[in-house]
């Protein structure tokens, strides 16, 4: 997996997790295909060390709590989802106030269990403020996006992927109908 596969244009970091499954208009692509793929979205969302390591069970409850996130997210009322966020959110550990050379410093354990309910708290703020969440109106792409558009119409994941392109196309097509 090259990072540059990763895209991070949700604008939450449970919707950034979401979109580890790509092209779902088309039956969906995996990104998340091991615990090193994992870990290393996890690190470059910074909810993990590098050196972090995954369990084949922890990478299926990522795919099973990104589910859940997607049809919650996307207006979703299912008891066992609503579970599973609540449960998993539940393993976050308390923060610790730590001295480290005469400074204090906030400190928590950073674990995937740490990452997975970070993701899932955030999921439940998300989901919990009504934020609507939005599919990229590029036939291709398919990722979610919260809008946050003043007037709640944005149509693309990202004006400078997806939104060039469909204006492109667009383009195209005028020119070639004169």
């Amino acid at each position: 997996m090259k990072a540059v596969d990763w895209i991070f244009d949700g604008g939450r970091p449970s919707v950034d997790l979401v979109n580890t499954m790509r092209d779902r208009h088309l039956g969906g692509r995996e990104l998340l295909v091991d615990p090193a793929a994992l870990i290393e979205w996890l690190t470059l969302m910074k909810l993990v060390e590098h050196r972090s390591r995954a369990t084949r069970d922890q990478l299926a409850a990522a795919h099973e709590l990104r589910e859940a996130i997607d049809r919650l997210a996307r207006g979703g009322r299912s008891a066992h989802d609503v579970r599973l966020l609540n449960t998993t959110a539940q393993a976050a550990p308390v923060p610790q106030l730590r001295l480290a050379h005469g400074r204090p410093t906030r400190q928590t354990a950073n674990t995937v269990a740490t990452a997975m309910a970070t993701l899932a708290i955030d999921a439940i703020e998300l989901v919990a403020s009504g934020a609507e969440v939005r599919i990229c109106a590029w036939d291709h792409c398919g990722l979610r996006f919260v809008d946050t558009s003043p007037e709640h119409n944005r149509q693309w994941c990202s004006m400078s992927r997806c939104g060039n392109r469909a204006k492109a196309r667009a383009h195209y097509a005028r020119r070639k109908a004169q």
